[in-house]
């Protein structure tokens, strides 16, 4: 397992290195922004916007939209080759979006459908994450009854057999601490490579659903008159956020680990303030697909099956 991590952690290291999204300044080095959306402008964005405004505005701050690809047109090869990131990843997740939300007529629908069926496709993986978590809370128990055996013990003898007796009580439950942990470290990759899908592709960011503007982020939207339902996405994203950690906590946490759920929701709220309708769309959808899939792990055979 540790081999994995370190090749994950190679990957991600790899790819942050070539290319991304780089925001469109003007001459006085001022993020450039669209007056319409309030969005702050990607100066390499991968194929033609189709609004007029926004085409006006690159041209002005000398970004050559005219030898772009219509993003209807765009195909996986398009444009040069700018790294592992973009590459093999970026341009590739840009396609299946536009591809999807062509057919589906709606790019925000094409960022959920996308963002499910990768979801679909790690289950096998998330599971094993989500059933770790639940048999360490039946394990609990025991875990806390050896803890009081030898609390304040820290002769090395005694730390020696409480980390045996623990392996034990792990044997038994059939809890592998490290196991599915692999989803975990691509949860970043991923949701950074949706981000820049979302701004280098107009067609995503120009799209509205439900009266949100996909690529405007709630800090900017609570200027307008959709400002509830921006509101709504930003509680949305929270309490998802919430309720999806607060499930993957397990009872053996100690006092400082259980505000956890706590913290990263208030991290990742102010982190959606700022962040695309789109990307907020993406994790909300991905949080409640983890909610879902906790649902039916703790449920399953499987959870019941062990001890």
């Amino acid at each position: 397992m540790k081999n994995k991590l370190k090749v994950v952690l190679l990957i991600f290291v790899l790819l942050l290195t070539t290319g991304c999204a780089t925001t469109l300044v003007d001459k006085d080095k001022q993020p450039v922004r669209n007056e319409e959306t309030g969005q702050a402008l990607t100066e390499n964005i991968l194929c033609k916007p189709t609004s007029k405004t926004t085409i006006k505005i690159y041209k002005e701050n000398g970004v050559k939209v005219d030898k772009l690809p219509d993003c209807d047109k765009f195909k996986i090869t398009s444009g040069k080759y700018e790294g592992l990131w973009t590459s093999f990843l970026i341009k590739p997740l840009a396609f299946v979006i536009l591809f999807i939300g062509k057919y589906v007529k709606s790019f925000a629908l094409a960022v959920i459908i996308v963002s499910l069926a990768i979801r679909f496709i790690a289950y096998p993986v998330t599971k094993k994450t989500a059933l770790q978590s639940e048999l360490l809370k039946k394990a609990n128990p025991e875990l806390e009854r050896l803890k009081k055996k030898y609390e304040g013990k820290t002769d090395q003898e005694s730390m020696m057999k409480q980390s045996q007796e623990m392996m034990l009580i792990y044997k038994k439950y059939n809890i592998s601490p490290m196991s599915g942990c692999l989803f975990s470290f691509l949860q970043l990759p991923l949701f950074i490579a949706f981000f820049e899908a979302i701004n280098r592709v107009p067609a995503i960011f120009e799209d509205t659903f439900l009266g949100l503007q996909l690529g405007t982020t709630p800090v900017i939207g609570f200027g307008t008159s959709a400002i509830w339902i921006y509101l709504i996405l930003v509680v949305l994203i929270g309490l998802t956020t919430y309720l999806s950690f607060k499930m993957n906590a397990t009872a053996d946490m100690n006092s400082s680990m259980k505000s956890m759920p706590y913290m990263m929701t208030g991290l990742i709220v102010i982190t959606g303030l700022f962040m695309p309708a789109a990307l907020g769309i993406y994790w909300i959808t991905s949080n409640l697909f983890t909610i879902v899939q906790n649902i039916l792990v703790k449920r399953s055979k499987d959870y019941y099956g062990k001890a």
